[in-house]
């Protein structure tokens, strides 16, 4: 045997090894995590009172706490206590004040002003000092406090688009009969405003602080925005975390190691600093959005970060155990949550997730989709269930791949599939279906595909019956709002490091075949 190949050999034999024990390792953190999280709820389930509801009287305006008591826990007095913990706060703590006491009893029931980001827990004097005897439990209708309630009439088609803000005023937009749109807006562009630009700082004042947002960006907005709002399209805005080296609390302290690598990081909810700017960043955003009436255009959803089980790369925060991860998530995407919906009744707010189902890369140590899903809605639902919403991205592997309706090791019709494409996007929607993931009427959350995107580097014809292909699948759900190609035209930075032609325009601005196939891809005249 020649000393190559016996090289060859102990490397491929090195890289077995290495992948079977990251496999190993990943398998014996899943069990810990298991055990914790049992332990955890076992915690959580033998406390003696049970937060029942913590909901916003419209008509008082007043927060009515409900709870009741499986037994009376013995205290020091006869009187359970009501305390106000912020979103990042875990326990009562020793300094905490409480807000009320009422006499003990079976059935509990405070009422109370307050704002809509504080977790209420219900607990008892023991020893001098207060122990919690309910887990927390958030306000679940802070719309109930919204001065918009309505964003208009609900688009009539599914079709939407990553726009192309250089072909903003063409006739493209109209051309294409597109119903929705997204876009990005990275908080680092927003925060802040330079000395020397033209443009007024827009200075917000939020809980009694000030915080300044760029003026020159904002402009920006507000133009593509009301452009947009005025061509009857849904705007889809996607909230990043990019790095600001002037706002380095915005990122996460797990996250913060690697700062430099990725293009985006958790957001910090998990201190004061960081959640009061999420806060208030999520209430500006929405106030500045909402309503016609002030010419800047409406947003209709929100979707939280990019990405969420993609840790390593949409979403970086370094490698904890999948409830931590999911945890911090949380406590981020119900600040912007209640933000939001404090504000403006009817707007859709959604966690995003990849393709990545049921598969993980073990290189990355990224999550799956279908594990994030699962532990967010636990995480949810046990500190008050909100009307959440499910923006995926079921892209083809690899992302070179055309063909959806192709046979693949990785796209399964069945709920354990490794991979979701729109070949198998329905075990998504039906996994959604579940009692355990619907709303509190009843209802299945909604789900939009918000990014999806064919390349055109193996031909244009091909990339435009993928992506008729992929609107049929979506136009035939009836729990699928819109989706959402991406994009409008080549962007440059994916053609030079993938090689991906996803736009329906060359990067010059000419038209591809896939151009005129997605514009009639709607249309009676449409071959189906």
């Amino acid at each position: 045997m020649k000393k190559s190949e016996i090289v060859f050999r102990i490397m491929t034999i090195s890289a077995v090894l290495l992948a079977t024990g990251a496999i190993l390792c990943l398998g014996l953190l899943e069990h810990g995590r298991t055990v914790r999280k049992e332990e955890e709820m076992e915690r959580i389930a033998e406390l003696p009172v049970k937060m029942e509801s913590c909901l916003i009287d419209e008509e008082s305006g007043e927060t009515v706490i409900k709870a009741w008591a499986d037994e009376i826990p013995e205290s020091d007095d006869e009187y359970f206590y009501l305390f106000a913990l912020r979103p990042y706060e875990e326990d009562i703590g020793n300094n905490k004040t409480y807000l009320m006491g009422e006499r003990k009893g079976k059935e509990i029931e405070f009422c109370l002003k307050t704002g809509v980001f504080d977790k209420f827990v219900v607990g008892v004097k023991d020893g001098g000092s207060y122990r919690a005897v309910s887990a927390p439990h958030y306000i679940t209708n802070p719309g109930a406090m919204a001065v918009f309630t309505s964003n208009g009439e609900k688009p009539s088609g599914k079709k939407g688009l990553l726009i192309d803000p250089d072909k903003l005023m063409s006739e493209e937009l109209d051309e294409l009969g597109i119903k929705h749109a997204a876009y990005n807006i990275p908080v680092s562009r927003i925060l802040g405003h330079p000395e020397e630009d033209e443009y007024s700082a827009i200075h917000y004042t939020y809980n009694g602080n000030e915080y300044v947002f760029n003026g020159r960006v904002m402009a920006e907005y507000d133009l593509i925005f009301s452009t947009l709002t005025e061509k009857g399209i849904e705007i889809t805005a996607i909230i990043l975390n990019d790095v600001s080296l002037d706002y380095p609390w915005l990122i996460h302290p797990l996250a913060r190691e690697g700062i430099g690598k990725p293009p985006y990081y958790a957001f910090n909810g998990s201190d004061e600093t960081g959640a009061e700017y999420l806060a208030a960043i999520g209430t500006f955003l929405t106030e500045r959005y909402s309503g016609r009436m002030n010419g800047r255009g409406v947003v209709a959803n929100w979707v939280i970060g990019n990405e969420i089980n993609a840790r390593k790369e949409w979403n970086y925060m370094k490698h904890v155990d999948l409830e931590l991860y999911v945890r911090e998530y949380v406590r981020a995407f119900r600040t912007f949550y209640n933000g939001v919906k404090s504000v403006n009744k009817a707007c859709g707010v959604y966690i995003s997730l990849d393709n990545q189902w049921n598969r993980i890369n073990v290189l990355t140590q990224s999550y799956r989709g279908k594990d994030v899903l699962d532990e967010f809605n636990r995480q949810i639902k046990a500190e008050g269930n909100i009307d959440w919403g499910l923006a995926i991205h079921p892209y083809n592997k690899p992302l070179t791949r055309v063909d959806t309706w192709g046979s693949s090791i990785y796209v399964k019709d069945r709920v354990d599939t490794p991979v979701v494409s729109m070949a198998n996007i329905r075990v998504v929607t039906e996994y959604m279906e579940q009692e355990d993931f619907l709303t509190e009427d009843g209802e299945v959350r909604s789900i939009i595909i918000s990014e999806l995107g064919y390349t055109s580097s193996k031909g244009e014809e091909e990339q435009a019956q993928a992506i008729v292909y992929a609107y049929r699948m979506a136009e035939g759900n009836p729990h699928i709002d819109s989706i959402i190609f991406s994009r409008q035209t080549d962007a440059r930075e994916e053609v030079e490091r993938l090689r991906l032609y996803q736009g329906l325009n060359r990067a010059d601005g000419s038209h591809k075949y896939a151009y005129e196939v997605f514009r009639d891809m709607d249309g009676e005249g449409m071959v189906r």
